[in-house]
């Protein structure tokens, strides 16, 4: 028989240093495992830095005010002066003048404070990727704490690297990423680690010198409200969407944009990238050397309820990364019924299985050549979207992560009283 302590609702504190709905994973992620969380009958506060993310109404959001210093409304810059006379923000603006990323550790200060003054009893804090000092400290002193690491950011930054031409980038580059180096080390202190994959799991034991044995493997679930195959008459013909406009080389959009440059010389192509370059971007650049401008389109920023619409209208969905802690892009290319070519990148392999077709990273003709092969085969694409579609309702669930969630909660709040 349970104990009645296992089955009791949790009251549960989820932290995020950054909550935007729609730009990365981690307004997604806090999103959908809150509701996720609440949907079980547990109480779920978010506690997020800017910018915040969009919750379910069950959801409380309790927000911790930043310098925002990467707003695109006021870049590098507070939007209020008198904002630098506090010094944990003038700390903040200081050290982002010094080219270093200070989110992280801000936050975490923040996030102390809060909960040290908190009258809320939370059973369980859970970390989304922070890994700041003051996250250990929660853990610590304050109540039982876990993290989520989608990823080591270690791989973006060797990335980074590898493409920096002069050694004034690459010294730009390392003191951006300092802030691993407290990650590494706040990772270590705790007692439970959850990952999005296998592969992960492997990654970031390696990176950050931790001892398998504490993670945890949770996938991500699949938003079906937003990912769904459109019931249409046909997809247009040869057209490709991506849904990665970032410059950041470990996405790898360079390696798909010369793919279909290479696919046009044999064959029509369009592309659609869901999302905008920066203006000045090397992505730009690329796409003028190239001379494929008139056949690339930019969505711009788009409504969670347009993302169907978009796929609905490809013939082929590419997911060129060079690494994914998971892959959120490629789950949700399936669950939309659209015909997916991915490379073996990271986790993508675990994400996709037999249901799509996988290539090596860095290989543009190899991804000219599998979009020619499903342009030419329509039984095919047929046949691997509803492969797409049955391996994301069987796999990715956002009910079956929470509910995993609070398995590894219960055993970290009961490891917790045995050693207190």
């Amino acid at each position: 028989m349970k104990k009645s302590s296992d089955s009791k609702p949790l009251k549960i504190c989820l932290l995020t240093y950054r909550g935007n709905p729609n730009c990365g994973g981690q307004g997604v992620y806090i999103k959908h495992l809150s509701k996720g969380l609440t949907d079980l009958g547990h109480q779920v506060d978010v506690v997020s830095g800017p910018p915040y993310p969009h919750l379910d109404p069950n959801v409380r959001l309790h927000k911790l005010p930043s310098l925002d210093l990467y707003n695109p409304e006021h870049s590098f810059r507070p939007q209020k002066v008198r904002d630098l006379v506090n010094p944990l923000n003038m700390y903040e603006y200081l050290t982002m003048c010094f080219g270093r990323f200070p989110e992280p550790f801000t936050f975490g200060v923040r996030a102390y404070r809060y909960l040290r003054k908190s009258k809320i009893n939370y059973d369980i804090v859970h970390d989304n990727q922070c890994l700041a000092y003051g996250i250990g400290k929660i853990a610590q002193k304050i109540v039982p704490t876990i993290a989520t690491i989608h990823h080591p950011m270690t791989f973006d930054k060797q990335e980074y690297l590898r493409v920096a031409k002069t050694d004034l980038k690459k010294r730009r580059i390392n003191r951006w990423f300092a802030f691993i180096d407290m990650q590494k080390e706040v990772a270590r202190q705790l007692s439970r680690i959850v990952t999005v994959s296998e592969c992960s799991k492997i990654d970031i034991a390696q990176e950050f010198s931790i001892n398998l044995s504490k993670f945890h493997v949770v996938p991500n679930g699949i938003d079906n409200e937003y990912f769904y195959p459109v019931q249409n008459d046909s997809r247009p013909e040869n057209s490709v969407i991506v849904t990665n406009s970032s410059d950041t080389p470990l996405k790898g959009l360079h390696y798909l944009l010369e793919a279909v440059a290479k696919v046009r010389k044999k064959h029509p192509v369009k592309l659609t990238v869901i999302g905008e370059p920066k203006k000045n971007g090397t992505i730009k650049r690329f796409i003028t050397e190239l001379g494929i401008g008139d056949i690339v389109h930019f969505t711009g920023r788009i409504k969670n309820e347009e993302f169907a619409g978009y796929y609905s209208k490809a013939t082929v969905a590419v997911v060129p990364s060079l690494y994914e802690g998971f892959g959120l892009p490629a789950a949700e290319a399936m669950a939309c019924g659209v015909p997916l070519i991915s490379t073996s990148g990271g986790a993508l392999p675990e994400v996709v299985g037999d249901a799509g077709i996988i290539v090596l990273p860095a290989d543009a003709d190899a991804l000219a050549k599998e979009i020619i092969f499903l342009f030419k085969h329509p039984e095919q694409r047929k046949k691997m979207a509803q492969a797409g579609i049955n391996r994301v309702n069987s796999v990715f669930n956002w009910s079956i992560a929470a509910r995993e969630m609070i398995k590894i909660y219960r055993e970290t709040i009961d490891g917790y009283r045995r050693i207190s």
